[in-house]
């Protein structure tokens, strides 16, 4: 392993403290911390502390490379967490594959992709996109409007999400790409179309600092959620937090973690969170995947007695835990995680009830292969109400 004169040993970290995802960002750092405390609480790998070598990449795929080049070239480490943006990724995997260091990606994506020096523990489009178009078709109707930032996650989830719309006989009313500095005013011009064209619901990429200028054009309009309510991938607690509860209460988001979660690992968890950083704290999607995959990373490098990449694969493909959302495993095959979808509707105290969630993990399917609904739990008729009036 790489050690310090300390005997401590060296693992990357990468997650933005500035720059339009850092709010989000900061949430997976957070989610990282917490985990590395627990694993030297409990006496590190075999005895020995894990150190954390982290930078702050400032939102830019650019940094990220650089960055990543730095932590394996010069801080000589053999593994690296981090990345939020499909962008943040596809600028790193070059450089992982290159010097042969392993990536643990930790957010929701767009699939279609595979590396041999990546472990995907967000949420694949057969663990999200399939479960929210279902249910948006079934409990608000067949006209979808489309709105995402300007960059390649969004166009591959729009695509995704087009094409299992029109699978069930659905409409896309529109396709709108923003900027990610986008203004208020960029906003509002979306918005004002959205109220002429009067779809059943939004589906929204917007991601980082533009979610929170949707939702307040969105509530400007005087639209109503009840009725035709934004619905996300990326939508959580952390962007609830920064917009305010009034906001978002109404709209609804897929994934496979809330902080609302009943089991006790998450209860557990989030006691542990609040103890180090605060009772304000928010728990969300991508924070989960950021904790469970260090404990994963952790896990493995106990087995193999090693940080040594070559080793690690041996033994973190097949590898399971007891993460908050219920029990996760990374399949052997794809490098990506099962894990158990869930639908939620924020609320006014800026969490998500939970209307229906799979009975058991779903096997990640990132290229999309064979997608079915046969993990889904009950009729969600039984379990939404009606939308419209």
């Amino acid at each position: 392993m790489k050690k310090r004169p300390n005997d401590s040993i060296r693992i990357g970290v990468l997650f933005s403290e500035t720059g339009v995802t850092s709010v989000i960002e900061k949430s997976e750092r957070l989610g990282t911390l917490l985990a590395v405390d627990e694993i030297n609480e409990t006496g590190g790998i075999n005895g020995h502390a894990l150190e954390l070598v982290s930078y702050d990449p400032q939102s830019s795929p650019a940094k990220y490379a650089l960055l990543a080049q730095k932590l394996l070239l010069e801080d000589h480490v053999q593994v690296i967490l981090g990345c939020y943006m499909s962008s943040q990724r596809k600028a790193v995997i070059p450089v992982v594959e290159r010097w042969n260091g392993l990536l643990m990606y930790p957010t929701l994506y767009e699939g279609f992709e595979f590396s041999r020096n990546v472990i995907c523990t967000g949420a694949a489009p057969n663990q999200n996109s399939v479960q929210l178009a279902d249910f948006m078709l079934r409990t608000y109707g067949s006209r979808g409007f489309m709105v995402g930032s300007d960059y390649i996650y969004p166009y591959e989830s729009n695509r995704i999400m087009s094409d299992l719309v029109f699978e069930r006989g659905g409409e896309k009313v529109a396709e709108i790409y923003l900027p990610l500095d986008a203004s208020k005013d960029n906003y509002e011009v979306v918005v004002q179309k959205i109220k002429q064209t009067s779809p059943d619901f939004i589906f929204s990429t917007i991601v980082g600092d533009g979610t929170a200028l949707l939702h307040r054009a969105f509530a400007n309009a005087g639209l109503d959620p009840r009725k035709m309510p934004i619905a996300s991938l990326s939508t959580c607690e952390a962007e609830i937090q920064q917009m305010g509860a009034e906001l978002a209460e109404g709209h609804i988001t897929s994934a496979p973690y809330f902080q609302s979660v009943d089991t006790e690992a998450n209860r557990r968890c989030l006691e542990n969170f609040r103890k180090r950083f605060g009772d304000a704290s928010v728990t969300n999607m991508c924070w989960e995947a950021a904790y469970f995959q260090t404990h994963l990373l952790a896990n493995a490098m106990r087995r193999v007695g090693s940080d040594n990449v070559a080793d690690l694969l041996t033994v973190l493909p097949g590898s399971e835990f007891s993460a908050p959302q219920g029990d996760i495993k990374i399949d052997e095959h794809n490098h990506h995680t099962y894990l158990r979808p869930r639908i939620g509707r924020a609320n006014a105290a800026g969490q998500f009830d939970i209307l229906c969630e799979s009975e058991s993990w779903v096997h990640p399917d990132p290229y999309l292969v064979s997608h079915t609904l046969q993990d889904w739990s009950a009729p969600l008729t039984t379990l939404v109400p009606t939308a419209r009036p």
